[in-house]
């Protein structure tokens, strides 16, 4: 199976200075070294022609968020869209609050999508996923609704992997 998703065609994202620079300028700190490598492996990945399967571990407050954070910068400055999937609404409200803050001054419009937003909120949202307006959506199994469709997903990021099932971070994943 590792061997066929190796040779699955994927997305090659490009990473320059403009997009180290804008990366900087997202960053209310430098990054430790340990972010710095782990970014610079998944960046390694992202360059490559095909889909990127990684794990990243880390102790609470290591800084997994921000690493992560750095990778949907690249996808959006790559014309694409990030999703962000988390396992509870408290969690992906948190995500969807700090992603928020970081990015205010770029011009970058992350959006929340849970399975308590009301009827209009969830359309309206939905809405901007389908047309692209908006780059990142971040929220809970909602994500993976049938109705839930994406203009151009290029990165799929799920939060505590292991609270999900295979097919529920599957379906994200076809989202693509």
């Amino acid at each position: 199976k590792r061997k066929r998703a190796r040779e699955q065609p994927g997305i090659a994202f490009r990473t320059d200075a403009r997009i180290r620079e804008c990366l900087k300028k997202i960053l209310p700190f430098r990054p430790t070294a340990a972010q710095k490598r782990a970014l610079g492996e998944i960046v390694e990945d992202m360059r490559a022609p095909r889909p990127m399967h990684r794990l990243l571990q880390g102790d609470v407050g290591s800084g997994k968020t921000i690493v992560a954070l750095q990778a949907a910068v690249i996808a959006i400055e790559n014309g694409y869209q990030v999703a962000l999937m988390a396992p509870t609404e408290i969690l992906a409200a948190q995500h969807f609050y700090y992603f928020r803050r970081l990015l205010e001054r770029s011009g970058y419009a992350p959006v929340l999508l849970t399975g308590s937003a009301g009827a209009r909120d969830k359309r309206a949202v939905k809405k901007l996923l389908q047309e692209g307006a908006a780059q990142i959506a971040i929220g809970t199994h909602a994500l993976v609704e049938e109705d839930v469709e994406f203009k151009a997903l290029g990165l799929v990021i799920v939060d505590e992997q292991h609270r999900f099932g295979v097919m529920q971070r599957l379906r994200l994943m076809r989202k693509t």
